[in-house]
Order: structure tokens, then sequence, then C-alpha cells
């Protein structure tokens, strides 16, 4: 019996000494220090991420400004040249109406027939009359040709170029003068303009002459000259009081 007892008291004590030993254990100590070290890389992390998210933004802020920028530009030099162009062809515009306007004018001047020598031998010197030389004739009236059914006003330019050159005693010569005027006038060329009317006002005998001293009036006023522009509007106004140049003259004199 006590040997029984023995065995059974053996484990109990070994049972009951385990125990005080799990129950004397200490507690795990945690280290805060440790703790706040390790958390430390994830939050440098995060920061760094929302620099590089905060950079690229900045960065595609600034390519889309540059791109803002460009077409801008861009848009500007096309305005630009649409401006340019629109008044290019306003003056242009203004230059054909101008020619149309000059052209309307002479329109209901007398056709210079194609005559040979024996029909118009006798007519030399006046204005108006008919040249001698049937080349003249043609010449002139293949001129007049080019621009009153043509409309080839740069062929006609040349064409009048030619006709003083190669005629110029021609009883056409003061007319062809005149046209050479308005063809210079209506392309702005004033200062061929302005001599192919003084050419003009040189003849004394010409039917062309006031109008051309009102070409010269209107030539000054466009450049600004209002003294000039007021001595020809005047000049015509004296010398031939009663024509329809004068009526025109006068009212470009009382509007300078």
């Amino acid at each position: 019996m006590k040997y029984s007892n023995l065995k059974r008291i053996i484990p109990l004590t070994l049972l009951a000494s385990a125990a005080t030993l799990v129950v004397a254990a200490p507690a795990p100590v945690t280290d805060l220090n440790a703790t706040a070290t390790s958390s430390a890389p994830a939050s440098s992390t995060s920061i760094e991420r929302l620099e590089r998210l905060i950079k690229s933004r900045n960065q595609i802020q600034l390519q889309l400004q540059q791109q803002l920028d460009g077409l801008s530009e861009e848009l500007s030099e096309m305005r630009g040249m649409v401006e340019r162009n629109s008044y290019e062809l306003d003056q242009m515009l203004e230059r054909q109406r101008q020619l149309y306007i000059e052209i309307d004018t002479l329109r209901t001047a007398k056709p210079v027939p194609v005559v040979t020598p024996t029909e118009g031998a006798g007519d030399t010197g006046a204005s108006g009359s008919y040249a001698a030389d049937t080349n003249e004739n043609e010449a002139y009236q293949n001129a007049v040709d080019l621009i009153l059914k043509k409309k080839d006003y740069a062929g006609a330019t040349k064409a009048f170029q030619e006709f003083v050159v190669a005629y110029p005693d021609s009883v056409y010569s003061s007319n062809a003068h005149y046209w050479l005027g308005q063809l210079y006038f209506a392309q702005k060329n004033d200062i061929e303009a302005a001599k192919s009317f003084a050419k003009v006002v040189s003849y004394s005998d010409s039917n062309k002459r006031a109008d051309a001293l009102l070409k010269l009036g209107e030539l000054a006023k466009r450049n600004n000259n209002k003294a000039a522009a007021e001595k020809y509007y005047q000049k015509v106004l004296t010398e031939y009081p009663d024509s329809t140049t004068a009526k025109t003259a006068d009212k470009q004199l009382k509007s300078l």
C-alpha cells in the first residue's frame, strides 16, 4: 500500500511543479523603441511616394502649360495671316474696282477705227484725229482692246508702254499716256501714274487734259499732299469751269 501511494504521489508532484513553472514564467516584454524603429521606414516610404506624385503632377502641369502656350502662339500667327490675307484681298479688290471705274468713264469715248494711209492722209497732229500709219492705228486699237474687250490690264500696260516709245509723235500720244496713267493709278503705282498724267497735261489741246489734272489732284490727295491736290483741283475749275470734270474737282476740293 505504501509503495503504490508513493507511485501516485510522484506524478502529482511533477505536475504541480510544472504548473508552478508555467505560472511563474515571466510575461513577454514589448520593446516600444523597436516598434517605433520598425514603423519609421513605412512612413518614410509613404512620404517619398507622395513627393514623387506631386513632382509628377507638377511636370504634367508644366508640359500642359507649354503646349497651351505653343497653341496660343500658333493661333496668333494664324490670326495674323488671316488678317494680312484679308487686307491684301481688300486691296486687290479695291484696285480692281478703281480700274473698272476708270474704264467705265472711258467707255463712251469714240472707238478708233483702223484707217488706210489715204483715208488718214490729212489727219495729223490734232488731238482726236487719225494717224496716217495703219500700223500705228492698229497698235493703238489693239492696246485699247486689251483693256475694254480682253480685260488684260497687264498686257495693256505693256502695249501702251511700247506704243509711246514706238510712236512718240503719234496723234494718239496724249490718249495713250492717259490710258497708262489710268492703269498705273488702278495699280497704285502713283509715281508712274503721276508721270503719265503730267505728260497728258503737257498736251494743251488734249481732250483728256482736264481729266489728267483731276487725276493728279487725286494722286496728291491719296498721298496726303493737300496743297498740291488743292492746286490741281483749282486749275481744273479755272481752265475748264463748265465741264463735268470741273464739277468733280469742286466736290473733291470741298472734301479736303
